[in-house]
């Protein structure tokens, strides 16, 4: 099983967002209408650093993950460890790494923060409020992506438009202002029916629980499965009145999904 460089061993300049966007914008131009073999060769071909795919065992990461590992492309595969993930996950983890010969380095929680967070808050204490649980989110997801994105210059995601309406403006590549690098969904236009018959035709593993109405897998204590006729992310933190189901990973400090702006005398520089 080889092992790659992580991003975080590997010191990178940050990019104006500017620079960033141009780059955002030539690969969707070039790479909109390509099939996923040609956007994910195109998204590494014109990276100017480590390309990092943060993968959290859901249908569409075993899909990317196959892809990649099949076309043996260099990319650093990554996944966030929370803790409090469902049993499947892991084993599911391991036979990925198994079945594909890769290994998927892990980024944990800071075990400080985590302490000090179940001290305050009790073992479920996100229940108790939106707020509790987005701490809850940003000590268990958001801080440990950000050390499994240091120094990457373009990541990977799972992201497809039809999972949401908060994410059906997402694009196949987007500048990630706050992050200083590029965001690539190669699976965007992808619907779920699409991804579950590639899976079955290439026998991709994936989740048990995907068959048991498990849509969305996150924590365990914050999945439940969908009912006929939700959202595929209804599952998620369900107890919450919000149709814009996210964790953090993939949104700006407002709130909402993460997408850089370009004033218009920065269109023209």
């Amino acid at each position: 099983m080889a092992a790659s460089p992580g991003p975080d061993e590997t010191s990178t300049s940050p990019q104006p967002t500017v620079v960033l966007a141009a780059r955002a914008a030539a690969l969707d131009a070039a790479f909109g209408m390509a099939d996923v073999p040609e956007r994910l060769s195109g998204i590494v071909a014109q990276a100017a650093g480590p390309v990092v795919f943060t993968t959290s065992f859901g249908l569409e990461d075993q899909v990317l993950t196959h892809f990649i590992a099949t076309a043996k492309l260099p990319v650093i595969f990554a996944t966030l460890d929370t803790g409090r993930l469902f049993p499947e996950v892991y084993a599911l983890w391991q036979e990925t790494e198994e079945r594909y010969g890769i290994l998927i380095r892990p980024y944990y929680p800071r075990h400080d923060a985590v302490e000090l967070y179940v001290r305050q808050n009790g073992i479920n204490g996100f229940y108790g409020s939106r707020d509790a649980r987005k701490s809850c989110c940003d000590i268990r997801k958001v801080e440990p992506l950000g050390r499994a994105l240091a120094g990457a210059d373009t990541w990977l995601t799972g992201l497809r438009a039809d999972q949401s309406a908060a994410r059906g403006g997402v694009k196949l590549a987007e500048a990630d202002a706050a992050r200083g690098l590029v965001k690539a969904s190669p699976l965007i236009d992808w619907s779920r029916e699409r991804t579950l018959a590639f899976a079955e035709a290439n026998d991709v593993p994936i989740n048990p629980l995907h068959a048991q109405g498990f849509v969305s897998i996150g924590c365990q204590p914050c999945t439940r499965a969908i009912r006929p006729g939700e959202p595929e992310r209804a599952g998620r933190w369900w107890w919450e009145d919000d149709a814009a189901k996210e964790c953090g990973l993939h949104v700006g400090s407002d709130g909402k999904l993460a997408r850089a702006k370009i004033a218009p005398a920065e269109a023209h520089a």
